[in-house]
């Protein structure tokens, strides 16, 4: 009976009160559960947006085509590697030739200072790498509408080269094309009545200056004849090059450029890109003319507009240009020549001069003309097509593909986003770190 009497009664209320407590313990282990959820999924998120989201985030575009972060961080640890590479070697080429203290030390000391300020300078770096691979998408794009493309034997065969190796033997230079240069066309009388010294046009490189094919280099193997007095020492055999050493040394330096995240897939592509832009190149300036309008001038180039109103009124009285030009033209490159200035198309001089250059007539003198530079008197002595030299070929060639380039960006599309925070300041050069 006091067994009975001292054992507790539980009563409904007892009952209620630890249903209660059991549905708050759940209740709280199910917050605690998804409260570490959160934070577990906080932190995968966080890595995942470090080491994959953020790299995926584009960093432009290009129509519909994207450049990720990615490979934006990829291309400029590369080229800021690349760089590193061509400071140590510069500095080796320096110790050959008697270190930087030496005599070559100025030149090769700029070259330094010129590496170090790009390295240096990380966002203005990665502007010129972004716009480059921007220039990339844009040909590729524009080259697919053409049906211009790159095949895997091309792209391979580019890939050996770019490492020393050719299948077929290391080719012979071709030889550069010897524009043949139109002589300026015999003087009209108008003209012998304008020139009193005869002027000396700027001088043109002639078609025996051009390199020809025997005299550009050729990997010809220099060969040392012995004489009958001389005995020569006989050179060591060279070491042939292998597609198996080709693949060695390919390799060692995909590994050497492995930690700038640059994979032997985006350095391919780098190579397809650059041999896309040879072939568009070659399109798009297909039809460039080796001829150009020009004119051929001389200018008296004076400080202010009265000055330059008074020599005008000097020469119409009959006082000679050349000796005016000598006492007078602050333009000292061509004052000693009488302000000649030779030959010239459209675009070679600031766009006031060119154009009233070109407006007048054999013979005719201007009226004052404003630029940049001061006040110009200016006389036209000749005006011909004219064939171009290579360099100025070269030039033209590559202002119309630039002109091209940029027209298409434009139809196509590109936005850039802001890559002040997101470009690498690595790898850095050792020597300038310690």
């Amino acid at each position: 009976m006091a067994e009975e009497e001292s054992k507790k009664v539980i009563t409904k209320k007892h009952l209620a009160r630890l249903e209660k407590e059991q549905i708050q313990r759940r209740y709280l282990l199910t917050g605690v559960s998804i409260a570490l959820f959160l934070v577990i999924a906080l932190i995968v998120y966080g890595i995942l947006d470090q080491f994959v989201f953020q790299n995926q985030r584009p960093v432009a575009t290009v129509g519909t085509d994207k450049i990720t972060v990615g490979q934006y961080q990829a291309r400029v640890k590369y080229s800021r590697w690349e760089l590193i590479q061509q400071y140590n070697r510069t500095l080796q080429m320096a110790e050959l030739f008697g270190g930087l203290s030496s005599d070559n030390g100025s030149y090769f000391q700029n070259s330094l200072s010129q590496i170090t300020s790009q390295l240096d300078n990380p966002t203005y770096m990665g502007e010129n790498v972004l716009e480059a691979m921007i220039e990339e998408r844009v040909i590729e794009q524009e080259a697919a509408k053409l049906w211009i493309t790159i095949t895997d034997e091309e792209l391979n065969k580019a890939m050996e080269e770019a490492f020393g190796y050719y299948a077929n033997g290391t080719p012979t230079a071709e030889p550069t094309y010897a524009f043949s240069f139109a002589p300026t066309s015999t003087l009209s009388r108008t003209q012998l009545a304008i020139v009193t010294i005869t002027p000396t046009p700027t001088e043109a490189p002639t078609a025996t200056e051009m390199p020809t094919a025997t005299q550009a280099p050729t990997s010809t193997p220099l060969s040392v004849t012995p004489t009958s007095t001389v005995e020569s020492t006989p050179l060591p055999t060279e070491t042939p090059y292998t597609f198996e050493g080709y693949q060695k040394t390919s390799q060692e330096y995909l590994a050497k450029i492995k930690d700038t995240g640059m994979t032997e897939a985006e350095l391919r592509y780098a190579i397809k890109s650059s041999l896309l832009r040879t072939k568009m190149t070659e399109k798009i300036t297909s039809d460039v003319s080796h001829k150009e309008d020009q004119v051929w001038a001389r200018h008296i180039l004076l400080e202010d507009e009265q000055k330059a109103k008074d020599t005008l009124a000097r020469i119409q009285k009959g006082e000679a240009w050349d000796i005016l030009a000598k006492e007078l033209s602050k333009d000292t490159s061509s004052s000693a020549s009488g302000g000649d200035l030779g030959w010239f198309g459209k675009g070679k001089m600031v766009a006031e001069f060119s154009d009233a250059a070109f407006a007048l007539k054999i013979g005719e003198i201007s009226q004052p003309v404003k630029s940049s530079f001061g006040y110009h008197i200016i006389q036209v002595l000749g005006h011909e097509e004219r064939e171009l030299s290579a360099a100025d070929y070269a030039t033209k060639q590559q202002t119309t593909f630039n002109d091209w380039l940029e027209k298409s960006k434009t139809e196509l599309g590109v936005k850039k986003n802001d890559i002040s925070n997101i470009t690498p300041k690595e790898p850095i050069l050792e020597s300038a770190a310690q």
